[in-house]
């Protein structure tokens, strides 16, 4: 009776919740990526006065282009969040609408990106420029990188949803892509505060 009991014990320790393992999967890649985002803004807080003689941000950023674009990627966290209201009163078409008007925000936002990277580099601005544009291309698209990846993954929630509608699955990566997205919106803020604001002012 005792070693079946101790046997249960050991099954019970021995394998792990899938749920539990995914879950611990997310929050070890946002660590990363955490730690991955700081060594980023340190480079490019050191490098930011070494301009070789060329261009520096301030002579090139257009400000209100980048205002628009911070609050198109607000407004899609915003979006994001209705998704999660309407998925928690279990209303699907909602929960899709909402995850796709997010994702459509997020591809206008990497549009307006690509258009002030080919701006700058129609200006003589690029990453082998100087150590500031090299810093500024890796940081600002790295996080456009990230936010591409988002769009696919929502775009692939979306698909789930639609295919097998609002399971404990499919609920817990709608949880997921929003704090991931949340994220991504939180990290602009940083991006916009010390990369751009900061620049022009």
């Amino acid at each position: 009776m005792a070693q079946a009991h101790s046997h249960d014990h050991d099954h019970a320790h021995g394998h792990q919740d899938p749920e539990q393992l995914k879950q611990f999967g997310f929050w070890l890649f946002m660590v990363t990526d955490v730690i991955l985002f700081s060594t980023l803004f340190a480079t490019f807080v050191v490098l930011r006065g070494n301009i070789a003689g060329g261009p520096s941000g301030a002579d090139l950023i257009e400000i209100n282009g980048i205002i628009v674009s911070t609050f198109i990627l607000l407004t899609s966290s915003f979006t994001s969040g209705l998704a999660l209201l309407a998925m928690n009163r279990g209303n699907k078409q909602g929960l899709i609408l909402w995850l796709a008007v997010s994702a459509l925000l997020g591809l206008s936002f990497i549009y307006l990106e690509v258009s002030e990277f080919v701006h700058l580099v129609h200006e003589g601005a690029n990453i082998g420029t100087s150590a500031y544009w090299s810093a500024f291309f890796t940081l600002v698209g790295t996080h456009g990188l990230h936010v591409s990846l988002g769009i696919v993954w929502i775009t692939s929630v979306i698909i789930q949803i639609a295919r097998r509608g609002i399971t404990p699955a499919t609920k817990r990566r709608v949880n997921i892509i929003s704090l991931y997205w949340h994220f991504l919106d939180v990290i602009w803020i940083f991006v916009f505060s010390i990369v751009y604001l900061m620049e022009v002012m």
